[in-house]
């Protein structure tokens, strides 16, 4: 695949779930949403799974226990995707594995109270609705309970971060770990041998089994899509038409991925396009300049495209009436910004390590927090990422763990205090495009990028050239404003101890290089980024 960048909106799988999630706007329909420009997008792209160069595919089958029918140009397929002239012939379509609980529409007064007022059916559907959230709950707890007794997430986490996030410089830096997890665990079912072992010990699974449990577990933690909030992770495979693949490794990715995979002639404008649409589909339009900049190469055999979309509103939205306008010190020069304003929040958690001090912005979508973390004068945030203080503190249960035994709580970071605190937050809109092959590479991930050595047996190409990957590239985007916003990050368990902050009154003013993150209940980060250039 050439140059990827970034996309937009959607989810694919069963028509009743794509309904849903491809269309916000019929969905979230709630008047609290119409100001939010609170989206975030992260796309990460392992792709190019190409011909080592000089080799050439024949025309193949698809492939598996019963071989199925032509995979051609000129095969009629029994599904499509896009529309006009950009198809793509779907070979195999995700599907959910959350328990099917179906959520009714929040009730609204006005539903029931009108003319005919019917206080019994508005009783009846507050009822309905309460217990299905409470099922969702449930599966969503079940599925933290699941990433916090595995670790080893947290590992791959802290050391990608500290790979993809330090070095920023003078710009604005945004990486997404569970983005990029994603796209490996699928590029792990892919893979073979060596290949495949090296993918797994990069991200802490001791099995191909555990992987796409521990997978699963991430997609279902982090999966909402409703009135609250939308977090929803999309991957698909796009393969040549012209080769056979095992259609055993296209199913188990849709099973425990909820990958899609689709065939059509690599480098067409075609094939292009429906690449572009569907990524633009799974971003909801908040990187469509980004993805017209999508393509395949006509040597590649496979791309693998992961998309996280993540929009959520403050739960406590800034009042514009108190915006002002101030200078942000950026590396090098000082900018003028529009900053944000929370004025003397009574209670409110303060917390702070060695080297830095932070606070948590919490979302309507109560189990999410933005987590706005202020390196201490004449500390740098790729110290604070690099020495993994920052990463431990992201990855701590703030409030601690429930101890069935005492019925207590324990466990909880030590370096907290109830304060008043004035905050003053620089309004963003920040993006970045990182290559990866070089930080996979330094993670100990190398045989799939030399054709060489590179192991793809389980792909079930119909070529016995061998095959690389050419490309691994990873484009993020965050916007915050009065209304909402979004951000990611991730870090490591750690400890950290400092003296307590002198005054009951804080001013928290993020004037200048600081660091964001978005993390969920199991505290594993969505997206972590770096803000040097508030403006963009």
């Amino acid at each position: 695949m050439k140059r990827y960048q970034k996309a937009n909106e959607g989810i694919h799988a069963p028509e009743e779930v794509k309904e849903n999630a491809a269309r916000p706007s019929q969905k979230h329909s709630y008047a609290r949403w119409m100001g939010a420009v609170a989206a975030v997008l992260v796309v990460a792209l392992i792709g190019g799974i190409a011909l080592w160069p000089g080799r050439t595919g024949g025309p193949a089958v698809l492939s598996g226990d019963n071989p199925g029918s032509p995979v051609g140009r000129n095969a009629e397929p029994p599904e499509t995707y896009g529309g006009g002239s950009h198809k793509a012939l779907a070979l195999s379509e995700a599907v959910y594995q959350l328990p099917e609980i179906e959520v009714p529409p929040m009730p609204t007064w006005s539903d029931f109270h009108s003319e005919n007022e019917d206080e019994e059916a508005w009783q009846q559907a507050e009822d309905a609705w309460m217990e299905a959230v409470a099922a969702w709950r449930q599966i969503a707890y079940t599925a933290q309970y699941k990433l916090e007794a595995n670790e080893t997430i947290g590992g791959f986490i802290t050391a990608s971060t500290a790979q993809f996030l330090a070095g920023a410089g003078e710009d604005n830096r945004v990486y997404s770990p569970l983005n990029l997890y994603m796209a490996l665990a699928m590029l792990a079912e892919t893979a073979g041998g060596d290949s495949r072992q090296q993918i797994l010990n990069a991200l802490g699974a001791d099995s191909i089994e555990a992987l796409r449990e521990d997978a699963a577990a991430v997609w279902q933690n982090y999966y909402q899509d409703g009135d609250m909030g939308i977090s929803v992770m999309a991957n698909s495979l796009w393969l040549r038409d012209d080769m056979s693949y095992s259609q055993d490794t296209l199913d188990t990715l849709a099973a425990n991925y909820y990958a899609s995979s689709f065939a059509g002639e690599m480098g067409s404008a075609e094939y292009d396009r429906a690449l572009q649409d569907w990524v633009n589909e799974q971003t909801r339009g908040v990187l469509t300049e980004q993805a017209d900049g999508l393509s395949f190469d006509p040597a590649t055999v496979l791309g693998l495209v992961s998309t996280l979309y993540f929009k959520a509103a403050w739960s406590d939205p800034f009042n514009p009436d108190n915006n002002t306008r101030g200078v942000f010190h950026s590396p090098g020069r000082n900018v003028e910004t529009e900053y944000l304003h929370h004025g003397e929040w009574f209670d409110t958690r303060y917390y702070w390590g060695e080297h830095f001090s932070a606070i948590g912005l919490g979302f309507q979508a109560d189990k999410y927090t933005m987590w706005l973390i202020l390196p201490d004068e004449g500390y740098t945030v790729d110290e604070l990422i690099t020495s993994g203080e920052a990463m431990e503190f992201l990855m701590w249960d703030k409030y601690g763990v429930y101890d069935r035994e005492t019925d207590e709580y324990v466990g909880a970071w030590p370096n907290q205090e109830f304060l008043r605190v004035n905050l003053s937050l620089p309004k963003f809109d920040v993006s970045s495009e990182l290559e990866l092959a070089d930080g996979l590479k330094a993670l100990g991930i190398t045989d799939v990028f030399d054709g060489t050595v590179s192991n793809f047996a389980p792909l079930g190409a119909g070529t016995d050239d061998p095959l690389y990957v050419s490309q691994a590239q990873h484009a993020a985007r965050v916007t915050i404003d009065e209304e909402g916003c979004t951000a990611a990050s991730y870090v490591d368990l750690m400890l950290c101890g400092a003296a307590p902050p002198p005054d009951e009154i804080v001013d928290f003013t993020l004037d200048r290089p600081f660091l964001f993150a978005i993390t969920g209940n199991s505290n594993l980060p969505l997206f972590l980024g770096v803000v040097n250039q508030p403006n963009g």
